[in-house]
């Protein structure tokens, strides 16, 4: 079979949820036996996010082959259970760079570079790879930023293009926004109409409208909306507010919308989707009584989706053991030796969020002190481990200066340093650890009890790591590193036997959680944390 293409674009707003919509399109196709993958062509010039600050974009997301990549490529491997790769996100800044760097070889023998035809072939090269492999039935590409933006405007000219290249292999869906004004007691329509008329006058006409909604809209409204966007009234779905994202594919599935993808990519489908592993998840969510609180201490706990993997890999864990979850956001800048037991007291387990830089350190420190003399659940992500080591080294180890060489480059005591491959490195986008690594666990610890297995592949972003002359030291006094790169010998894992459940993570394992597909690490996290409720309440 032809790889088919679906172009989503959003209007009226930002924020109205491409990327969920994107990801329960693909659950659909996939759960009807489709191999279905999904990419994000996002309109900033930055290469990638990586060296964005969450508040500008949210979570930096890591691929297995080490891309910094869109959080939105998050939702499409939640939802999907398929791994994605450095293809499956692009931005302008890549489609130039690489224009650039051709025009600089003499590639264009000549030619005056310009947006039409070099940047949109770039664009459109880079839509089709994926497809080109032959590996896909379908091919999802969500074009970030609001129709009307100018720095979409190339994008959206070589969706126009494809479209005619493609014909019938290809649709456009248009996600907008029906605003209810409360004033008027009135779904208003005239945003969608006028998101509608822009794509149009782009030269695309969208073949299905998705329209967010926070009520439902009457069918007379529905047929309005489709008369005047020239729209098939069966091509018209709503997406309304609901309880988890996770709930989406099956309010997209009750009206039809995988069987509208189908039929107008004349594609043959000769069953509905095989939903059940996912309806058991749902289930889960909607039976769940009892309450597990997570504390997560981080910096950026006032933007939720500067977590956003974390927060999706507690639910996930804490779903499949039937409990609801309450995560307490904590900002560690406010957290302090003389508060911390009025912020943490009360919580079933502890999250020490990963991070880059000074600010908040102290409060982090402060929380893992507690978490550890009060034998609390713990875990640390990253810089949370880091954080782990420092603080036994300090209120330990009795080495009282230490810290990281990225926090204090004269630390006479380094048991975080700077990583030897990394010393050399000047530029900052793109060059840290990144992507899945390889970790033996030892075997009998917390660690490899909870993935059941001694050896495991998780992905990475960091420049930092345990410094391997402090190791003995560690082990003697009680922090045993159950887990290590079997290649460069790096301590991945470290743990206090001890403890309920106290376990740092180099790597973050936030990143390989899905619907389907939990996190080993997380669940076991959730179950210490579950049994300490327990323990507290009898």
């Amino acid at each position: 079979m032809d790889t088919k293409y679906i172009f989503v674009t959003g209007g009226v707003v930002s924020s109205l949820g491409k990327g969920i919509i994107s990801s329960s399109i693909a659950c659909l196709l996939k759960a009807r036996g489709f191999r279905v993958t999904i990419q994000k062509f996002d309109p900033y010039i930055n290469i990638d996010p990586g060296t964005l600050n969450p508040y500008e974009h949210g979570e930096c997301y890591v691929t297995e082959d080490g891309h910094e990549a869109d959080l939105d490529l998050g939702h499409y491997e939640r939802f999907t259970n398929v791994r994605t790769s450095r293809a499956n996100n692009v931005t302008t800044g890549k489609i130039y760079q690489s224009v650039i760097e051709k025009e600089r070889r003499g590639d264009y023998l000549g030619k005056t570079v310009q947006i039409i035809p070099h940047i949109t072939d770039e664009i459109k090269h880079r839509i089709k790879f994926l497809g080109n492999t032959g590996n896909y039935d379908f091919i999802i590409t969500e074009i970030g930023g609001t129709v009307g933006d100018i720095e979409s405007l190339p994008f959206l000219e070589a969706v126009r293009q494809l479209r005619w290249e493609l014909g019938n292999r290809s649709l456009c869906i248009h996600l907008t926004y029906v605003p209810f004004i409360a004033a008027a007691k009135e779904l208003k329509t005239k945003p969608t109409q006028h998101s509608v008329k822009a794509l149009q006058e782009l030269g695309i006409q969208p073949d299905i409208l998705v329209l967010r909604t926070e009520k439902d809209i009457p069918g007379d409204t529905l047929r309005k909306i489709a008369l005047f966007c020239n729209v098939a009234p069966d091509s018209v779905v709503q997406s309304k507010d609901v309880s988890s994202i996770y709930k989406v594919p099956l309010c997209m599935h009750a009206q039809h919308l995988d069987e509208i993808v189908l039929r107008k990519t004349e594609t043959q489908a000769s069953a509905e989707p095989s939903m059940e592993p996912w309806l058991n998840f749902i289930h889960k969510i909607d039976t769940a009584t009892d309450t597990v609180s997570i504390g997560l201490v981080g910096k950026y706990v006032e933007l939720q989706d500067a977590y956003k993997s974390i927060n999706e890999a507690l639910f996930h864990a804490a779903t499949y053991s039937s409990q609801k979850l309450n995560i307490v956001y904590i900002h560690s800048e406010k957290v302090s030796d003389n508060n911390v037991d009025e912020l943490l007291s009360g919580l079933d387990g502890v999250i020490v969020a990963p991070g880059f830089g000074q600010r908040g350190i102290e409060g982090k420190f402060a929380a893992l002190k507690w978490c550890r003399e009060h034998d609390i659940p713990t875990f640390g992500i990253c810089l949370g481990m880091q954080c782990m080591v420092i603080e036994f080294a300090r209120n330990v180890l009795g080495l009282s200066e230490a810290n990281s060489t990225e926090m204090a480059p004269r630390t006479p005591d380094n048991v975080i340093d700077l990583m030897e491959e990394q010393k050399s490195i000047s530029h900052l986008g793109g060059t840290m650890r990144l992507g899945a690594f390889e970790c033996v666990l030892r075997e009998g610890s917390k660690a490899a009890n909870a993935y059941k297995s001694t050896y495991i592949k998780e992905r990475h972003r960091h420049r930092f790591e345990f410094n391997n002359a402090y190791r003995e030291q560690y082990e003697q006094a009680g922090m045993a590193c159950t887990g290590e790169n079997p290649a460069l010998h790096l301590v991945e894992v470290v743990e206090i036997p001890s403890k309920r459940w106290y376990i740092g993570t180099q790597y973050h394992p936030e990143y390989s959680s899905t619907v389907l597909s939990p996190s080993p690490i997380f669940a076991s996290f959730i179950d210490a944390a579950i049994e300490f409720r327990n323990q507290k309440t009898k």
